[in-house]
């Protein structure tokens, strides 16, 4: 009995002694895994400082590409307004501070001229809000006929490669229309923008050749877009002559008449040109109007009636899916 009550006294031993080695080496995984995860934390975290956006190949900040002088490596605002004078001024005020913008031209399509107070107001708030010790230019584009084509026929005097095209009851912060202009440098021939639509094959049809037109809803559910509006987006300058001498004028026809669907027609015509899928980036909007085309009733019948004519017009879909989305890693946290 003796030696059995030793016996199990040293088996019970021998249990504690293996449960403790055990806690203490599993503990010591533990704390090594913890320090493993909290230096790599710190290593993203630095690099992530360091780095410059995932479109450029140098380490250089939107601080350091705003010294340069030549007028290409800035960008030019062309606004499109209708009697919104209110809006107007307070994009203008707004966008002026931005710190690569080179010019700012207003698409005016009003039977009277801007008036000499609305000019004044603007050349002053455009000077007075000019960053850099730079000076913005302001210029009125004054065409007779009220038509939405207006916004894309050719700028004579346009010094800039770069064009911001915009509306004015949109603002983005500057912050956010710098970087899209740094995604747009990396790839200077397609649309870059802030307002993503979608295009699909509408199976119900059954031939394949007709399409339907998706919001932002459609883009939201699927992940996936094939335009971005050109209310909000950058493209090379060269589209305003490619628009007026290549579009087919039937959809210029439709568009003046419809007054509708001109940012499709762009689309189109740039997708044609490059066979390539556009660009969105991710940006916070401001919409500062209250009403617009989009609110109407039938607004996306409307908009699929638009791709169906223009796909036929141009004889294809030129249109192309994508589902990437350029973010700017600097100010997130996970990306």
């Amino acid at each position: 009995m003796r030696g059995s009550c030793c016996l199990n006294r040293r088996t019970e031993l021998r249990f504690r002694l293996l449960a403790i080695s055990t806690v203490k080496s599993v503990t010591v995984k533990i704390k090594f895994l913890l320090c493993c995860c909290i230096a790599l934390t710190l290593i993203v975290l630095l690099f992530s400082a360091a780095s410059s956006t995932f479109v450029l190949c140098t380490n250089q900040t939107p601080s350091a590409l705003s010294r340069f002088t030549d007028s290409r490596k800035g960008y030019s605002i062309v606004m499109n307004t209708w009697k919104r004078y209110d809006l107007l001024k307070q994009s203008i005020k707004h966008y002026s501070s931005c710190p690569r913008l080179e010019s700012v031209h207003i698409v005016w399509s009003e039977p009277d001229p801007p008036s000499d107070v609305l000019l004044k107001f603007l050349h002053h708030v455009v000077k007075s809000k000019s960053k850099n010790g730079g000076h913005v230019k302001l210029k009125f584009n004054v065409h007779k006929e009220d038509s939405l084509n207006n916004r894309f026929k050719e700028i004579v005097d346009l010094e800039t490669d770069a064009v911001f095209s915009i509306d004015d009851d949109v603002i983005f912060p500057c912050s956010s229309v710098e970087f899209a202009f740094d995604v747009w440098q990396s790839a200077p021939d397609t649309m870059v923008g802030f307002v993503p639509r979608a295009h699909w094959v509408d199976s119900s049809k059954g031939a394949g050749d007709k399409f339907m037109y998706g919001g932002w809803w459609s883009v939201w559910w699927t992940g996936t877009y094939s335009m971005v509006l050109s209310k909000a987006a950058f493209f090379h300058k060269k589209y305003f002559t490619l628009y007026t001498d290549e579009l087919p004028t039937s959809i210029r026809e439709y568009v003046a008449k419809n007054r509708n669907c001109e940012d499709i027609a762009m689309s189109f015509l740039v997708a044609n040109a490059t066979g390539a899928p556009p660009i969105w980036v991710k940006g916070k909007i401001f919409e500062i109007g209250s009403t617009g085309i989009s609110s109407l009733g039938g607004h996306t019948e409307k908009r699929t009636e638009c791709v169906n004519r223009f796909a036929a017009a141009f004889g294809w879909m030129p249109l192309v899916s994508t589902s990437v989305k350029a973010v700017d890693s600097r100010n997130i946290w996970f990306w």
